[in-house]
C-alpha cells in the first residue's frame, strides 16, 4: 500500500460540505483508505488577498493507487465539485494537492512531489503536525513539525482552529 498526504482547502460556500463531499468521494473509492483526517482550521487566503478565508486540512491515504492515477482522482473531484481556475491561488470549490506520496521525489510538471510550497505554508503545515508531526519531509529531509517551529508567529496567528470533527 501507499501512503499519501493531501490537503483540502475551500473558501466558496458551503465550505464545509465541499469538504465533506470530497472525503466521502475519495471513501466511497475502493483503492483509497483514509487512515486520518486533521481538523478544520480557517485560514487568511495568501496570494490573492481579495478572497474569502478558507477551511484547510490535512487527509493521511492509503492507497492501491499510482501517484498519477491519484492525481487523477483528485483533479476528478475538483472538477466534480465545481472548482474553476480562474485566478491563481483564487476562490476555489475545492482544492485537492498531493503533499507527499510515499518518499517519492517527482517533478513531472503535473505532479510535484513533495508539494513545492508545503514546507512554508502553516495552512498546511499546522494541520499535518496534528496528525502526523514526525512525518520527514522527503527531499528537505527535515521533519514536519521542526518546519512548523521555523515559520514566523505571524503566519501561524493567520491559521485558527475551526472544527476538530468533519
Amino acid at each position: 500500500m501507499n501512503q499519501a498526504f493531501i490537503a483540502l482547502g475551500t473558501n466558496i460556500e458551503p465550505r464545509e460540505e465541499y469538504l465533506i463531499q470530497a472525503i466521502d468521494i475519495l471513501r466511497a473509492n475502493p483503492n483509497i483508505t483514509i487512515s486520518k483526517k486533521s481538523s478544520i482550521y480557517e485560514t487568511a487566503p495568501v496570494g490573492y488577498q481579495n478572497q474569502a478565508d478558507f477551511l484547510n486540512m490535512v487527509l493521511d491515504l492509503k492507497t492501491s493507487l499510482s501517484s498519477m492515477d491519484l492525481l487523477r482522482v483528485c483533479q476528478h473531484i475538483e472538477t466534480e465539485l465545481g472548482r474553476k481556475r480562474d485566478i491563481r491561488f483564487g476562490p476555489r470549490t475545492i482544492d485537492l494537492d498531493i503533499l507527499t506520496f510515499n518518499h517519492e521525489n517527482s517533478t513531472v510538471e503535473r505532479l510535484i512531489i513533495p508539494h513545492p510550497r508545503m514546507h512554508e505554508r502553516a495552512f498546511v503545515l499546522i494541520p499535518l503536525a496534528e496528525i502526523a508531526p514526525g512525518f520527514v519531509i522527503p527531499v528537505y529531509e527535515k521533519s514536519v513539525e521542526s518546519y512548523l517551529g521555523e515559520l514566523p508567529e505571524s503566519d501561524k496567528a493567520d491559521v485558527r482552529l475551526w472544527k476538530t470533527e468533519v
